[in-house]
Parts: structure tokens; C-alpha cells; sequence
């Protein structure tokens, strides 16, 4: 793979600077028609040649215009940044639509880093290539434009670096990793290709330059990325999409119609079992803040099924400091301008700290779908997103919850009509919710095709049978608790 780039490319000076003015020209005004465009470009530059990754990029930013760039420098992780799972920090930069990225480090170098010192094995070095494909396609799948840039540098031409920087005094830190790589060149090049081999995502490929001319590496760079961008802009205009392929459609098992609607509590046993239950989590919540054990619970759910009122137990048990609720709503234009994961990973709780989801990521598959705001390819790739967004947390160590509270027509039918008679709770009853009411058959084959592919044995979701608030209620405070107390290896 390297062999193939190692061809000794070079241009020279003359040739340089009569390509460079048209090329400038050219890319300032690719940013400019990007900006109206409805897609995001994320250009990933990173390599072995860690000074020419740098160069190369102050290059970038030096011949197109530095206010529509924006540049990510991902090295060591900041305090904030080790509190949250490991993709968090590169979610949360990742460009909007009409917006173009450079991002440098990221999640490539710091993987091969850590398997090259045995941080990780080759098991764990596998499952993060394939976060990394699956990051990359659903940014793909999305709309956005990803380049993958490999720095590279010959071993002779490292060495010769790093003789020539032997004859200067208070060599430089890129120096002393250049003389890093050199001593295991052979194996950081081993684990390089594996993972851009296994990383090589089809409309996201790896492209490798060979920086030991500098003219060619910066024109091979900067004319790949206008290449790109004018191609995409000009398919943009002409209204073309990808036609992705759906996978038939089979019913899938009626998982609602398991849900024991009659199981209840009387008042007297909810708050018995409320306050035990509250209490523990109190004392739960303490211990998970002083080991680091992060907490992410989402609730779905029918309209009127008790969502808030089970939240506001959970809440009320737990330091104010030790938690956060997140009301998932209609998008803000800035929350679409970007995957609609996007919004979900910026609010994951640091370590110690638990986020309470009021709906959720799973709207995707649920109101979008039934209100036709996405096609079914769209839905078919969200749930294989939304298993590996889930299945990262979990790898990382954060309790994930997801429950559905259920309940049935005549239940909804009299709490809708207790709402409008409730002075306080009017403001909960809109027409948005009868005209949903009518439409529960299609809600309901969605539900259930969304549990049979996205209860996952890391991530299964749990069905609450909410006819009874209190018994719903305390189920829900007794699997928090629970969840809490095996995580952190503590008895039930």
C-alpha cells in the first residue's frame, strides 16, 4: 500500500507557481458555493509524517479563506474530554451543512498509538476500526463529504530528517516523535495499512501522498480537495441522490402485545416500594458520582403514558448535581444542519453523572418514519446507527436504559380528556396529539419493527406497562437501581 505512493513525485518551483494562483481562485470560490450547499465537508489529514501533516495544513488554511475553515486539532484528550466516551469529542466538532472541517490527530492516530504501546489488543484494536467505518459511513450515508488524507514518508527520507536535526541543538517535539516512528517504522507502518485497509469505506477512501516534496504534497492535497467538492457541488445541482438499496420488508413480532396492561400496585404499596426504591437511588447516585459510572436513560412511549411523572421520581431522588434532563423536541435549524445523531452525542453526561432523555435518538425511526420525513433506506441505515452509537457506550462503561412506557387506547383516551380538564397539565394536550392517536396502527408497526431490531443484548430495551402509574413508576426506579448497583458491582 505505501510501496505504491513511495515514487519519489516532485514538482518544480516553476511549475508550482503557475498551477498555485488559478488553484487559490479555485478553491476560495468552492467555499463560497459550499456554503449555499446542503451537504458538510470533513477532511481528515493525519499520517507518519507528522511535520508535513502540520505544513500541509497551514497550507490549506493559508490559500482558502481562514473564516470558512474550520480547523481541529485532536491531541492528547483534555480532562473534559476523558469524562465522556471516546467519539464525543469528535461528534460534537463535526462541521454543519455548507460548513468545511479539517481535522488532524483524531480518532486514527490515537488507535494505532495505542495498540503500538499495548494499551490495547488486537481484539480491541479490531472493534475500534470498525466504530471508525461505521462513524464514517454514516456520515457518508448522510449526505457529508469525507476525504481521508495519509501523510507519508519514506523511511530513508526520516532518516535523513533526522540526521540532518541530530546537527541542530534543542531538537523539536515533532523531532523526538519522528525519531519514535523511525525506531518502529516497520510496525507503525504494519498497523497503519490494517487499519486503513479495514477503515476504506467506499465513498470515504484513503488517499496516500508522499510528502517528501513539499510542492507535491501541498498541490496533490489542495487539487484532491477542490476535485471533490466541485464534483459533489455540481451533483448536488443537478438534484442528484444515491439511490440506496432497501432490504424487504418483513413483518416483525407484535412485542407491544406482551406487555401486561393489568399489572398494578396499590396506592400503599407504590409508596412503600417508591421511597425504598428512591432512597437506594440516592445513596446509588452518590457512589456512581464518586466511581465515574455514567448513566444515559431514554424514554419512549405512547402520549400520556407517565413519561414525566416517572422522570420527576428519578429526578427527585438524586442530587441536583448528579443529573440532567434532556427534552427531545422538534430539531433547531442548527441541530439539522448536521446528522441527526449529532444532538444526542453533545449531551451525553461526563463520568459520575447520569442524563435522563425525555424521547430520544429513536425518533428517527418512529415519528420521522410514520410522518414520512425520511424514505425507508434512511430508516433501514438508522437502526445499524443507532446500535453502534449504543453499543459505544456501553463498551465504554456507561449504563444505558431504554424504556417504553405503554398503554392503551381507552388508558390515553381518559387521560387526555383529565389533561384538559386539569388547569395546569392543558398545556400538554395540542391536536398534534389526537391527530398521533389516529395514526397508533402506524405507530405501532413502527414500535415494533424499531424493538426487533434495536433491542440488542448490550442494549435491550424494557417495556413498562404504564396503565398504573405507580406500578410504572417503581419499575422504572427498581431497573435504575438495579442497573446502577450491577455496574458498579454492588448487590441488588
Amino acid at each position: 500500500m505505501f510501496e505504491g505512493a513511495e515514487i519519489g513525485a516532485h514538482l518544480d518551483k516553476q511549475e508550482y507557481e503557475k498551477a498555485l494562483p488559478e488553484l487559490r481562485v479555485d478553491l476560495v470560490n468552492a467555499q463560497y458555493d459550499l456554503r449555499e450547499a446542503n451537504f458538510p465537508v470533513l477532511v481528515v489529514v493525519v499520517g507518519d509524517d507528522r511535520r508535513s501533516v502540520s505544513e500541509a495544513v497551514n497550507q490549506l488554511n493559508e490559500w482558502m479563506d481562514a473564516r470558512y475553515v474550520g480547523t481541529q486539532v485532536f491531541g492528547a484528550l483534555t480532562d473534559e474530554e476523558q469524562r465522556h466516551p471516546r467519539f464525543w469529542r469528535y461528534w460534537r466538532a463535526l462541521p454543519g451543512r455548507g460548513e468545511l472541517a479539517i481535522y488532524t490527530g483524531v480518532w486514527v492516530l490515537a488507535t494505532i498509538g495505542e495498540r503500538l504501546t499495548d494499551a490495547i489488543d488486537d481484539k480491541e484494536f479490531d472493534r475500534r476500526l470498525s466504530h471508525m467505518t461505521r462513524f464514517e459511513q454514516a456520515l457518508v450515508d448522510d449526505g457529508a463529504l469525507v476525504f481521508k488524507f495519509w501523510i507519508h514518508l519514506p523511511k530513508d527520507q526520516l532518516k535523513k530528517r533526522l540526521k540532518k536535526a541530530r546537527k541542530h541543538e534543542g531538537s523539536s517535539r515533532l523531532n523526538a516523535l519522528d525519531a519514535a516512528i523511525y525506531e518502529r517504522y516497520d510496525e507503525v507502518m504494519k498497523l497503519s495499512q490494517q487499519l486503513m485497509r479495514k477503515t476504506n469505506v467506499g465513498e470515504a477512501p484513503w488517499q496516500i501522498i508522499e510528502s517528501s516534496d513539499d510542492r507535491h504534497r501541498d498541490l496533490t492535497l489542495a487539487r484532491s480537495i477542490l476535485a471533490g467538492v466541485s464534483a459533489h457541488l455540481e451533483r448536488a445541482r443537478a438534484g442528484a441522490a444515491p439511490q440506496l438499496p432497501v432490504a424487504p420488508h418483513t413483518p416483525s413480532p407484535n412485542l407491544l402485545g406482551t406487555i401486561d396492561l393489568g399489572a398494578k400496585l396499590s396506592r400503599p404499596e407504590y409508596k412503600q416500594q417508591r421511597d425504598a426504591l428512591q432512597a437506594r437511588l440516592r445513596g446509588l447516585s452518590v457512589r456512581a458520582r464518586e466511581q465515574g459510572v455514567a448513566s444515559v436513560i431514554a424514554f419512549e412511549g405512547r402520549d400520556a403514558a407517565g413519561k414525566g411523572g416517572v422522570i420527576r421520581r428519578l429526578s427527585g431522588a438524586m442530587d441536583v448535581d448528579d443529573y440532567r434532563i434532556v427534552p427531545i423536541g422538534v430539531p433547531t435549524d442548527e441541530e439539522l444542519r448536521h446528522h441527526y445523531l449529532w444532538r444526542f452525542w453533545r449531551q451525553l453526561p461526563r463520568d459520575g453523572r447520569m442524563v435522563i432523555f425525555d424521547r430520544s435518538w429513536y425518533g428517527r425511526v418512529l415519528v420521522e418514519r410514520v410522518e414520512g420525513l425520511v424514505d425507508e433506506a434512511t430508516v433501514r441505515r438508522a437502526y445499524a446507527e443507532i446500535n453502534d452509537f449504543e453499543e459505544q457506550l456501553v463498551e465504554e462503561g456507561v449504563l444505558l436504559l431504554k424504556f417504553w412506557l405503554h398503554i392503551d387506547d381507552d388508558e390515553q383516551a381518559r387521560r387526555f380528556e383529565a389533561r384538559e380538564q386539569t388547569p395546569y397539565k392543558k398545556y400538554k394536550i395540542t391536536d398534534e396529539d389526537y391527530r398521533n392517536r389516529a395514526h397508533w396502527g402506524e405507530y405501532e408497526r413502527a414500535v415494533n419493527e424499531m424493538m426487533a431490531r434495536t433491542s440488542t443484548e448490550l442494549a435491550p430495551w424494557r417495556l413498562v406497562p404504564a396503565n398504573n402509574k405507580g406500578y410504572a413508576r417503581v419499575d422504572v426506579l427498581r431497573t435504575v437501581c438495579d442497573g446502577l448497583a450491577q455496574l458498579m458491582g454492588e448487590e441488588s
